[in-house]
C-alpha cells in the first residue's frame, strides 16, 4: 500500500474556494433539484449465501481478535526495509515480519499530530479495515497496535502501483481494461455499502493494483459508518476533482456519492482527465454543477451510457441510487462480466504488473523509496503525552497470524 503526496489544495483551502465560489454564483438559479432516494433495496444478487457466510466468518474473526490490552505485537517484530508512501500524519513502510517472514505495508502515524488536529478519521479507518478483512478488492488489516507516541496499521503490501501512477504513465486505458477495473471497484463499493459503509473518496490515488493486476481499494479515513439504506450524510469531504454535486452544494447526500465517484474515475480511465476538470478550482466546481457532460466517441455507446448514468446530477436518477450495485451489474457495459468469477478472482486481469517479488518496488514512486528508513524501532517507543488518546485501537487477526509460514 502506498500513500501519495497531498494535492496542492487542502480541505481547508477547498472549503474556502467553495465559499468564494458560492458567493460568486449567488443569485444563479440551479437548474435541477436533488431528491435523495427514500427507498433503496438491500445489497443483493449473485450469491447472497456467499455474502452471508463471509459476514458470519468476519464476525467470528472480530469476536476472536485480540484486544488492545492483550495484543503483543510491537514495532520490533518487524524489519523496516523501505519508505513506500507518506501522508499528513506519518509514513508507510515496507516491512518484513521477523518470525513469520511475511511482507507488509506498515502505516506509521504520529499521535501528537492526530490529536493536535483533532482528527477522528484514524479510528474510523481502523474500524472499516477490520470489517473489510475478507473482501478480495479491499486492502486488508493484519494487525494494528500502538506505542505511547505512535499508531501502527499493518496492512496488505500491494506493489502493483497506484492507478494514478499507471494513468500518469499511459495517459488513459483501453476500454476493456477500464471496464475490468470499474467492475472490481463496483464490487468493493457494493460490499462496503452492504456493511452500511460509504467510502466517499474514490480516486486513482486510492486504487491500487496487486501483483496479479487486481484492484485493491485503500485509505478508509473518509469512510462513514452506519449509513443504512436511505441514510443521509452532511459532512463536506472528498477530493475536488471527484466531488459529487450534492456534496459541493452542501446538500444532504446518500451513498450514491460513491457511484458518482466511480463514474468520475471511469471517465478518467477512458479519457485521461476527470470529467469536469479545470486548472481553476472555481471553474471546475462550476463545471461540476452546470457544465454538460462531454462524452466523445472514443468510448463505446455502452460506456457512454454508463458514464451518463453514474454522472447524473439528479441523485434520484443516478445509476445505483435505487438498487445500488445490482443496477450497475445489469448495465450492458458489464454484459460479459461473470460476477461470481470476478469475485473469486478467476477473471484474468488485462494488465499484469511486472514485479519479481514482494521486495520489488519498481511501481512505487522513487520520491518515497529514496527517503531514509527509521534506524530503530526504539524511537517509536519513547513515552509521550498522547498515550491515552486511542483506547481500543489495537487488533490482531489470529487466523492470519497463526497461518503465516515460519522462516529460518
Amino acid at each position: 500500500m502506498t500513500v501519495t503526496q497531498d494535492r496542492p489544495v487542502t480541505y481547508a483551502k477547498m472549503r474556502g474556494v467553495v465559499s468564494f465560489f458560492s458567493a460568486l454564483l449567488k443569485g444563479k438559479k440551479v437548474g435541477f433539484l436533488h431528491k435523495l432516494a427514500s427507498t433503496q433495496q438491500l445489497y443483493q444478487r449473485l450469491d447472497a449465501q456467499k455474502i452471508l457466510r463471509r459476514k458470519e466468518k468476519e464476525q467470528k474473526l472480530m469476536e476472536s481478535s485480540v484486544s488492545t490490552e492483550t495484543s503483543e505485537v510491537k514495532p520490533s517484530d518487524f524489519d523496516y526495509l523501505k519508505v513506500i508512501g507518506r501522508g499528513s500524519f506519518g509514513k508507510v513502510l515496507l516491512a518484513r515480519h521477523r518470525k513469520q517472514g511475511g511482507y507488509y505495508a506498515v502505516k506509521v502515524l504520529q499521535k501528537q499530530m492526530i490529536v493536535k488536529r483533532k482528527e477522528k478519521h484514524v479510528m474510523v479507518e481502523r474500524s472499516v479495515l477490520q470489517k473489510a478483512l475478507l473482501h478480495p478488492f479491499l486492502v486488508g488489516l493484519h494487525f494494528s497496535f500502538q506505542t505511547p507516541n505512535t499508531l501502527f496499521f499493518v496492512l496488505d503490501y500491494v506493489n502493483g502501483g497506484e492507478l494514478f501512477y499507471h494513468l500518469q504513465r499511459e495517459g488513459s486505458f483501453p476500454e476493456h481494461r477500464s471496464v475490468f477495473y470499474a467492475a472490481e471497484m463496483a464490487m468493493a463499493l457494493g460490499y462496503l455499502h452492504s456493511l452500511e459503509i460509504v467510502y466517499r473518496d474514490l480516486k486513482p490515488e486510492n486504487i491500487l493494483l496487486d501483483s496479479e493486476g487486481h484492484v485493491k481499494l485503500t485509505d478508509f479515513g473518509l469512510c462513514k459508518e452506519g449509513v443504512a439504506v436511505g441514510g443521509i450524510m452532511h459532512t463536506f469531504c472528498g477530493t475536488p476533482e471527484y466531488l459529487a454535486p450534492e456534496v459541493l452544494q452542501g446538500h444532504p447526500y446518500s451513498r450514491a456519492v460513491d457511484w458518482w465517484g466511480l463514474g468520475a474515475v471511469l471517465f478518467e480511465m477512458l479519457y485521461g482527465l476527470p470529467p469536469f476538470y479545470s486548472r481553476s478550482k472555481a471553474k471546475m466546481f462550476e463545471n461540476i454543477l452546470y457544465a454538460p457532460l462531454k462524452l466523445h466517441n472514443k468510448a463505446s455507446l455502452a460506456a457512454r451510457s454508463l458514464l451518463g448514468g453514474l454522472l447524473e446530477r439528479d441523485v434520484s436518477k443516478r445509476l445505483g441510487s435505487s438498487r445500488d450495485l445490482v443496477e450497475l451489474q445489469e448495465h450492458p457495459l458489464f454484459c460479459t462480466i461473470n460476477w461470481d468469477d470476478l469475485l473469486a478472482r478467476k477473471v484474468i486481469p488485462p494488465f499484469i504488473p511486472e514485479v519479481t517479488g514482494p521486495c520489488d518496488i519498481s511501481y512505487i514512486d522513487s520520491a518515497f523509496t529514496q527517503q531514509p528508513v527509521p534506524v530503530s524501532a526504539n524511537e517509536w517507543c519513547q513515552p509521550g503525552g498522547a498515550s491515552e488518546a486511542f483506547p481500543g485501537f489495537s487488533f490482531m487477526n489470529p487466523e492470519e497470524y497463526m497461518s503465516a509460514p515460519l522462516v529460518s
